[in-house]
């Protein structure tokens, strides 16, 4: 039986004809937010079941980003932040593509919001649930504030499930910093979606990758970091290995996602 043609006015569940309960909003989708950035080196070979066949092959280079979000739609979500603010913590892989060309691909990343996790799956960032704490830095000359200069130490952690995944510790060198991860190439995401109806049938696969159509910020400032990740039972980032830290950043960025487009 299919149910069509009912009138709803919701882009995602719950459906109703006035739409207010509906956990996401149609883009565009505003963020702006507070990143470390922490890239590394690891095992290509071990990726490869990170990583579909038709995205590409890593290539032994990755980024874990930290990062404390806020977001909107029309700005409504601002004047209620428990709608707006959630922190996350992503990892990408540099892939080469079948033509040749580089991209990322986002083969995991947690998340302490079910609105972002779902704007996450429609993009094909495969978002679950997990708890990530990310020191900040305020515009003041305080001990507490982080001031950006040389000497200035943050941290950041991960946990999914009661179990430590992450962790990373950093200090700011005083010199300008990169972009890195996401910030530098598209991102390839995998949406796919099981269907009950046919339970011994795995989801086919559609690669997507968003469409950014606004960036500001993105004044990096260079940090000196390290970077530990622990074992987990339910968690296939493990088969990544020891991660070697190349370099590291923090920093403020905004970006406007319109939709997505086919990768």
């Amino acid at each position: 039986m299919h149910s069509h043609h009912w009138p709803h006015q919701s882009f995602t569940a719950p459906f109703t004809t006035t739409g207010r309960s509906a956990l996401v909003r149609p883009p565009p989708w505003h963020y702006a937010g507070w990143l470390l950035n922490v890239a590394f080196r690891f095992d290509a070979l071990a990726a490869m079941p990170l990583v579909p066949d038709a995205v590409g092959r890593p290539v032994g280079t990755g980024c874990v980003h930290f990062a404390d979000w806020q977001a909107c739609t029309d700005g409504h979500e601002l004047l209620d932040p428990v709608l707006s603010q959630y922190r996350e913590t992503i990892v990408v892989l540099e892939v080469e593509r079948p033509d040749g060309s580089r991209c990322m691909y986002c083969p995991a990343i947690w998340v302490d919001q079910d609105i972002s996790m779902v704007r996450g799956l429609l993009q094909g960032w495969p978002k679950k649930m997990g708890s990530t704490w990310l020191t900040r830095s305020l515009p003041l000359d305080h001990p507490a504030a982080v001031p950006l200069r040389r000497g200035s130490k943050l941290g950041a952690s991960l946990a999914v499930k009661d179990r430590r995944l992450f962790e990373a510790h950093a200090e700011f060198t005083g010199q300008p910093g990169r972009p890195l991860g996401f910030l530098t190439q598209a991102t390839i995401g995998a949406v796919g979606w099981a269907d009950l109806r046919q339970p011994e049938q795995f989801p086919e696969l559609a690669l997507v990758k968003p469409d950014i159509v606004a960036r500001t910020g993105g004044c990096w400032h260079e940090v000196s970091a390290c970077l530990r990740m622990a074992s987990h039972p339910g968690e296939d980032i493990g088969l990544l290995g020891d991660l070697v830290v190349e370099d590291a950043s923090a920093g403020w960025l905004g970006l406007t996602v319109a939709g997505a487009r086919d990768a």
